[in-house]
């Protein structure tokens, strides 16, 4: 027993970097339905009060009729099974009939009542065409309702052909309303299904698909503190398609006129992994929205400040400093000394990138609160050359040389170098110098707060 399929699927064709929200005016998106029609000859076949093609083209008629008013709105249909007759069987009759255009649903209406059904159904090949008939559009949401009456005739695979598309991007999971019979395991692979046994079931889940593509719906994500209150803002948060894994949205996170998180238009057709980017990121997976509603999503993203300061309340800039979770080897950040920045709350390591190097274990980072990390006031080194050549950098411990770093063998100019106080050592050799006895080496001690000139080969 064949049955009457009503195949829904979208497509999101948005700018990646899209920054819409309600108080920033971005234009509303086109949305464009591609409506795909079976018209092959089994669907002259009885349901009801009269044959399913009949009653399809009824009730479809009557859900473009609801839509002469909708803006931003433009149709398109595709027909398949309409040009040649079976048998014999062509798997490849398919045709864009109607192309996308405003006002065309008389259009579009005449073809149907002037198609008579008398193909196949290649269900597969019709859906990997459809994607070819949306034109080139930087803010358009792409939407294609399959109506067929029956599972695939050609040896296609309709489950494989959604996936690869929604993978892509080119379209997202679909909604299947079936008709006679419950076909949900042939199908869910296709999309999510709707099971309707008689013409009221039908003709609802036709409205219900409809209205969760054209009704708006909004989300608002509350980024939590450590007490569980919606406080934290102004950070970066990515929504990504959970299939294709495309970034489709970027929002910076605000708070609006009335103190309260702001309110975002997204598409609910799509379900997300959303990604905060604090330091270190959160993620929230498998986000899904319900359509015509306004969602709330909680994420916990409870932060505090970190900062630098040497002794003396001098100001040190382009100071590197390393931050990693507590106990984790990768780097998350590199923050600079005259910088503060802000962190989740938790505990950290941290590493100047002065010379020796300053390693601080399991620094505090409290909610709301500043952690400042104090160092001793270190000096600068400035190392003249003349020339180029090979040398190196030690400090003098006692009676050991530890070395702290190597000079750049390529350009004889000065380099300088932040330095704890202590005692240290340079020893250096020209490149053009073919003996080893032509090293040089020059000692000095640094002193806090003070700068202090080293020439290894004096004018």
């Amino acid at each position: 027993m064949k049955i009457s399929l009503v195949l829904f699927c979208l497509s999101v064709s948005l700018c990646v970097f899209s920054q819409g929200t309600r108080d920033q005016g971005k234009p509303k998106p086109t949305t464009r339905i591609l409506f795909v029609f079976d018209a092959s000859q089994s669907m002259y076949g009885r349901w009801q009060s009269d044959t399913k093609f009949d009653i399809a083209v009824k009730l479809f008629s009557n859900i473009l009729d609801s839509l002469r008013t909708q803006t931003n709105l433009e149709l398109a249909l595709r027909m398949y099974g309409n040009q040649k007759q079976f048998p014999p069987q062509d798997c490849n009759d398919t045709r864009l009939e109607v192309p996308f255009g405003k006002d065309n649903i008389t259009r579009i209406k005449h073809v149907l009542k002037t198609t008579i059904p008398k193909g196949t159904t290649p269900i597969a090949y019709a859906l990997s065409q459809a994607p070819k008939d949306f034109p080139p559009c930087d803010n358009c949401r792409n939407v294609v309702i399959l109506i067929t009456d029956g599972l695939e005739e050609c040896g296609g695979d309709p489950c494989a052909v959604s996936l690869d598309l929604q993978k892509k991007g080119i379209m997202l999971k679909p909604f299947i309303v079936g008709i006679g019979k419950n076909f949900r395991e042939q199908f869910e692979c296709v999309g999510t299904y709707f099971d309707a046994s008689n013409e009221k079931e039908f003709r609802n889940a036709l409205n219900v698909i409809i209205s969760r593509t054209l009704n708006p719906t909004s989300i608002q994500v509350n980024l939590l503190d450590a007490y569980g209150k919606p406080t934290e803002t102004n950070v970066n948060m990515t929504f990504y398609d959970i299939l294709s894994g495309m970034a489709k949205y970027n929002f910076i996170h605000s708070f609006n006129a009335k103190g309260l998180p702001d309110t975002l238009d997204i598409d609910p057709l799509l379900s997300y992994n959303i990604v905060v980017h604090t330091i270190p990121p959160v993620h929230m997976d498998s986000v899904k929205l319900t359509p015509g509603k306004h969602n709330i999503v909680g994420i916990d993203a409870p932060q505090g400040y970190l900062m630098f300061k040497a002794s003396s309340n001098s100001s040190l800039k382009y100071l590197p400093c390393i931050i990693r979770k507590k106990g984790e080897l990768e780097t998350i950040n590199v923050q600079q000394f005259d910088q503060t920045e802000k962190y989740l709350t938790g505990s950290y390591d941290v590493e100047i990138l002065c010379l020796p190097r300053i390693s601080v274990k399991d620094v505090k980072i409290r909610q709301s609160h500043t952690t400042t990390v104090e160092i001793p006031l270190p000096g600068i080194a400035v190392i003249q050359k003349s020339t180029n050549g090979y040398g190196s950098l030690y400090l003098e411990d006692k009676n050991n040389l530890l070395w702290l770093y190597n000079l750049r063998d390529n350009q004889p100019q000065q380099e300088t170098l932040y330095l704890q106080p202590g005692s240290y050592r340079v020893v250096f050799r020209s490149k053009y110098s073919n003996q080893s006895s032509y090293t040089t080496e020059k000692t000095f001690k640094v002193e806090p707060g003070q700068t202090i000139n080293i020439k290894l080969y004096p004018n």
